[in-house]
C-alpha cells in the first residue's frame, strides 16, 4: 500500500474485557488496514493482556442518531407498553428484577 501515514483512516477500537460479555469503546487510531489497526489496538490498548478480543471499525462506518432528535426517534416506542414488565406481578423469591 503506498498510502502516508497522514492518508491512513481512523479507526474506532472495542475491547471485549475477560470479565465482560461485550466489547467496549475504547478509543481510536490511525491505521493502514484492519490487521495493522488489530495490532496496534493490542499493543496501545491492551498491555496488560486485559482483553480477549478486539474489534475494530473504520470511522467512517459509523453513523449515529442525532441526540437533539432523540424524542421523535424513541416516540413509537412509547405506544408498546408490553415492552415494560411494570404491569407484571412478580413472585417474591425473584430478588433481580
Amino acid at each position: 500500500m503506498s498510502t502516508t501515514k497522514s492518508e491512513w483512516p481512523l479507526w474506532e477500537i472495542f475491547i471485549r474485557s475477560r470479565q465482560g460479555l461485550d466489547h467496549k469503546h475504547v478509543g481510536s487510531l490511525h491505521a493502514a488496514d484492519a490487521q495493522m489497526a488489530i495490532e496496534n489496538a493490542r499493543d496501545v490498548y491492551t498491555r496488560r493482556m486485559e482483553g480477549v478480543s478486539i474489534w475494530v471499525v473504520e470511522s467512517r462506518h459509523i453513523h449515529a442518531s442525532n441526540p437533539a432528535e432523540a424524542g421523535a426517534l424513541y416516540d413509537p416506542a412509547n405506544d408498546k407498553a408490553y415492552r415494560h414488565p411494570t404491569f407484571y406481578d412478580l413472585p417474591d423469591e425473584l430478588k433481580h428484577m
